[in-house]
């Protein structure tokens, strides 16, 4: 039967990197029914709340994670932590997955849709980028779920991963939702490189959260892979029109070759010179997203509604203090 629950005793889980954006939702799942939770994070304290325990390490030093895990003898581990400066390695994640133990009742582990390689509607099926892929990042998540996999083919080891594409909601870290609607709020006209038709796919944080919880739940999700995804399609121009519906704004759009803006220094990634949020201008990616529903019974929330929610929390924030400078050097070389 869909949906149906493996364990609802109360457990001990742990989650890996519980303290910002997925992970901390996720922790509030967790909470919410019931189990007895702890975060492992570089941190000695978190604002989670007394009922969350505080475990200590980085994630790069092998032996501490290690000691953790095997110390801690948890029922289910959701590996969510992804260390952008150094990056986290197949052999890390490995290293975590084998010091579990002989309780482990799940390993939930959240890859990403770039893990796939540039391309439409990639089933989970689908192959994935190779060890020698030039991009660091899916590189590693394509390599560590691997990994993974290869355990579970060996011994049994009880993972499951996920694929999720961009992903938006409260506490977004990255400068993406909020770079847009501080645009609209301000009447700064939004740069479309080539036009914005580039498909995008976005995933709500709520939702992810959800389905990685309920991965622990449903018999069905050991050994298996899952992306999941609003159902409504999205271009970069369609994407912030939605924004700026739950803005209340009518937004005004400048298109402009994407040759034109790398020529005079845009960044597509992170830094200075950004020009459509933070590694969002990037080649497509996208996936198809039925499996989930199917298997753990996770439907996604509508994108309006979901959109809502971070437009709610982004207008809670202080302001950013924002330099349009570079965005008007090519708005001015366009006129």
């Amino acid at each position: 039967m869909r949906g149906a629950a493996i364990y609802d005793d109360r457990m001990r889980l742990l989650v890996i990197g519980g303290t910002l954006f997925i992970g901390r939702a996720i922790v509030d799942r967790l909470v919410t029914r019931g189990h007895e939770v702890s975060v492992l994070h570089r941190r000695d304290r978190h604002d989670l709340g007394p009922q969350i325990k505080n475990l200590q390490a980085d994630r790069s030093d092998l032996p501490a994670v290690s000691r953790v895990l095997r110390e801690g003898r948890f029922d289910n581990v959701f590996d969510v932590a992804y260390d952008w400066e150094k990056g986290t390695t197949a052999a890390q994640v490995e290293a975590a997955a084998r010091s579990c133990g002989d309780t482990l009742r799940r390993y939930v582990f959240v890859s990403s849709v770039a893990a796939y390689g540039p391309g439409f509607d990639h089933r989970e099926s689908a192959a994935l980028v190779p060890d020698d892929y030039p991009n660091p990042y899916a590189q590693h998540k394509a390599s560590s779920e691997r990994a993974l996999f290869r355990l579970h083919a060996d011994s049994g080891f009880p993972v499951t991963t996920f694929r999720p594409p961009f992903v938006h909601g409260p506490r977004q870290p990255f400068y993406r939702e909020q770079f847009f609607w501080d645009r609209l709020r301000d009447g700064r006209p939004i740069i479309l490189p080539d036009g914005g038709d580039a498909p995008m796919q976005w995933v709500f944080v709520s939702d992810l959260a959800e389905a990685c919880v309920r991965a622990i739940e449903v018999p069905a999700a050991a050994g298996e892979a899952f992306n999941i995804a609003h159902v409504e399609p999205l271009t970069q121009r369609s994407f912030v029109e939605a924004l700026a519906r739950v803005a209340g704004v009518a937004p005004t759009f400048a298109p402009i070759p994407r040759s034109t803006i790398h020529a005079a220094g845009g960044q597509p990634l992170m830094g200075g010179n950004l020009y459509f949020g933070e590694i969002l201008d990037i080649p497509p990616h996208t996936s198809a997203i039925e499996k989930a529903n199917r298997v753990l019974g996770v439907a996604p929330t509508s994108l309006q509604a979901a959109l809502a929610a971070g437009f709610a929390w982004y207008e809670a924030q202080p302001r950013r203090q924002v330099d349009y400078r570079f965005e008007d050097r090519l708005l001015d070389a366009r006129a």
